[in-house]
């Protein structure tokens, strides 16, 4: 499992992504990119924090950054989950969870004293160059689009 911290270089990817096409870390070099990971499409945090990054996506581009989620539901689920609710930001799908692993996202959470795998909501703000600039761990949904953008605008 890699490590988050401020300063790393962010690991590469290419996966499917809404569409039908792929994205890759690449493809944002040059501009900043803040990357959500989230849960699980359609459900109430995770359409919350989309629609909220999708109604900032002009005022981030404005701020020289692109916008990315990510979670591992296929890209089948997020053409359906974008269609209902209107995104306009990329998603990537991780089925594999290789790149979640890789940033050290996927990990065992709990819930009513049942273990289980899945995705520790965090959000990062990967500098120009590719590496991490800021990190945000066990996101609460609620203002957070904003506390990015914040960060990124100063």
């Amino acid at each position: 499992m890699a490590s988050l911290e401020e300063g790393a270089k962010a690991p590469g990817f290419t996966l499917p992504r809404d569409g039908g096409e792929t994205v890759s870390l690449s493809q944002f070099a040059g501009r900043k990119l803040v990357l959500f990971f989230y849960p699980k499409d359609d459900t109430s945090g995770c359409t919350s924090e989309a629609i909220a990054f999708t109604g900032l996506r002009s005022e981030f581009e404005k701020a020289g950054a692109d916008i990315l989620g990510m979670s591992p539901d296929s890209a089948s689920k997020h053409d359906k989950f974008i269609a209902k609710h209107g995104l306009n930001v990329v998603l990537a799908s991780d089925e594999d969870k290789s790149t979640l692993e890789a940033y050290g996202v996927w990990v065992e959470k709990s819930m009513y004293g049942r273990k289980y795998m899945g995705v520790e909501r965090t959000t990062l703000l990967i500098s120009a160059d590719g590496t991490i600039e800021k990190v945000w761990r066990k996101v609460k949904v609620p203002g957070h689009a904003e506390a990015v953008l914040k960060a990124i605008t100063g």
